[in-house]
């Protein structure tokens, strides 16, 4: 273990339980493993109560809409008081997008209203491998910077964080890991001190191992030891940085996924029924910032930590343009022929350019963008858990993935029709 006083700590951990339904968030390498079977996402979600005990109220599932109206919204994104579209004035040097993330951070240890932030950094023998960190001073965010690929057990700091004396306590993290970390704050705050946590979250719904994603990096690049970024845009591309400063664009069609074992993803993310982090105090995206980061204020503590950043931010209305339908209906089919083992329809070469020019175009765009791809992540869900796992439909599926499914006419077993009952 290094010295606590270093800047950024972070404690040897014992090997996480081998379990079918796990993302590693850090739970399982606690002192206690056991309140996994009330806390993990993956085994029995309770949404309704966390987001009426984070936020004051549970999201409105006022039913699918075309946009605009927070209650047809709130089905697709969870809670929120605000969405923005939003940029950095002067974006910081090694962030993904901007750098809305860990500025916020960084403000919130500047000004004191932390003791210290939960994050991940680059681990040292492979930049790619997220490290679970705990950072106390402002400066050392800079190491946060930039996107990992791979399980972090973000959680499992946290109470080592607090026994350190770290009461007041900053995490960002993905949905799995905010969600174990939501169910256990009362226990935290009620016999381990907790006086303060503010979370911010990042939008995820396919993760993967780190030596996983490195046999992609293989496909999508000659020199793949030369990568230093790469991002899925909401622009329909995939935007890859090079050592020597090239910059590479392939559009998603142009993209060799149907090459990848069938495992690349494991079954959790296959079933993740969290895209936007709901559970956060606020949300730092990008699929509905069409080239910009986007926010989604969820409560007060939200709103206090974006006002942290004053006139450094520049926002606006996130837009909406195009149709999702035709997309969400043609992923539903292609997610249907490989979860049956069958092969994908693969496009004709001559008509990949072709379509890869109009999607940015007449696709959809903006918040319909991120409409889109979160109704493409319940079906995902019902499709591999109706055939993987139907026995846990009836706990793993919330309410409001099964509002999302119903206009597609995904047929749904009993168990399925049991998790829609009110």
């Amino acid at each position: 273990m290094t010295s606590p006083s270093a800047p950024l700590w972070t404690p040897v951990l014992p090997d996480a339980p081998e379990r079918h339904f796990c993302t590693d968030c850090g739970l399982s390498r606690t002192a206690n493993p056991k309140r996994c079977g009330q806390a993990c996402q993956f085994i029995h979600p309770d949404y309704p109560a966390l987001e009426a005990r984070v936020h004051g109220r549970a999201r409105r599932l006022s039913g699918p809409g075309e946009g605009g109206q927070h209650g047809d919204d709130e089905l697709f994104f969870g809670p929120f008081r605000e969405m923005l579209q939003a940029r950095l004035k002067q974006p910081l040097a090694g962030a993904q997008w901007t750098g809305i993330t860990t500025r916020i951070a960084q403000k919130l240890l500047e000004a004191g209203e932390v003791d210290a932030v939960i994050a991940v950094a680059p681990h040292p023998n492979d930049p790619w491998r997220p490290l679970p960190v705990l950072v106390t001073r402002p400066e050392d965010m800079a190491r946060c910077r930039g996107m990992r690929m791979g399980y972090a057990p973000l959680v499992a700091l946290v109470e080592p964080a607090l026994a350190m004396g770290h009461k007041r306590l900053a995490v960002i993290g993905i949905p799995c890991q905010i969600y174990a970390l939501r169910a256990i704050q009362p226990e935290l705050e009620r016999e381990q001190g907790l006086q303060k946590l503010v979370v911010i979250g990042t939008p995820c719904s396919d993760n993967t191992t780190t030596e996983r994603f490195h046999q992609f990096l293989a496909l999508v690049s000659p020199r793949p030891q030369d990568v230093t970024y790469l991002e899925f845009r909401a622009d329909y591309h995939v935007e890859i940085r090079m050592k020597d400063g090239a910059v590479r664009e392939i559009p998603f069609l142009q993209l060799p996924l149907s090459t990848l074992p069938p495992d690349f993803f494991p079954m959790t993310c296959r079933t993740c029924v969290d895209y936007t982090n709901v559970l956060s105090d606020i949300t730092v995206g990008y699929m509905g910032g069409r080239g910009e980061q986007w926010l989604l204020v969820r409560n007060a503590q939200g709103q206090a930590v974006l006002e942290l950043l004053g006139d450094e931010v520049a926002t606006q209305a996130p837009g909406s343009a195009g149709q999702r339908a035709g997309a969400v209906k043609g992923f539903l089919k292609n997610v249907e022929r490989a979860a049956g083992g069958l092969p994908l329809r693969k496009m004709p070469d001559w008509l990949r350019p072709i379509v890869g020019w109009l999607m940015p175009r007449v696709g959809p765009r903006g918040l319909e963008f991120a409409r889109a791809r979160v109704e493409m992540k319940a079906l995902e869900t019902m499709v591999h858990l109706q055939r993987e796992a139907p026995a846990r439909m009836k706990t793993m599926v919330p309410e409001h993935v099964v509002h999302l499914v119903r206009p597609y006419g995904l047929p749904r077993s009993a168990a399925a029709k049991d998790a829609a009952a009110p």
